[in-house]
């Protein structure tokens, strides 16, 4: 099933629209982008991440790749080693086990939207965006390489 619809500017679009039932063998998922911000006064950032949660599958997982030409060409000063510990920190947290510290007793939601809580750091989660998908880890691969890398 899709919708039609006309923009004021005249622009048409169409939404699919998926009912209950009617994905097939695709669950929703949620993603969030993760950002570096290296000067958090001047607003500047580049992606460095994506976070991907599937509530069906029990999955939270990110994947992480920090462009530091680009980062330094914000901020010649930015501490790359730094930010990539902390985007490391990232993904062992969806990970979970024994590296991920008290959060691995959190199941995957619980640490989902605690990483993307809105933070005022350098590395900061972006807003979260919906799709569907069958596999969630191949999705969060997808997404990092088509905003990311």
């Amino acid at each position: 099933m899709s919708e039609t619809h006309i923009h004021m500017a005249g622009h048409v679009t169409e939404r699919h629209i998926t009912r209950a039932g009617q994905g097939g063998d695709r669950d929703v998922f949620e993603y969030a982008l993760l950002k570096v911000v290296p000067r958090v006064e001047r607003g500047e950032c580049i992606n460095a991440g994506v976070v991907v949660y599937s509530r069906a599958k029990g999955y939270v997982g990110a994947r992480t790749h920090l462009d530091e030409a680009r980062l330094l060409a914000l901020d010649p000063a930015a501490d790359a080693a730094g930010i990539r510990a902390a985007l490391g920190a990232i993904e062992r947290h969806c990970a979970g086990g024994e590296e991920a510290g008290q959060a691995a007793r959190d199941d995957a939601g619980r640490r989902f939207r605690w990483l993307i809580a809105p933070r005022s750091t350098v590395v900061q989660p972006g807003p979260v965006h919906t799709g569907l998908t069958t596999d969630p880890a191949a999705e969060t691969e997808r997404l990092l390489d088509l905003l990311v890398r």
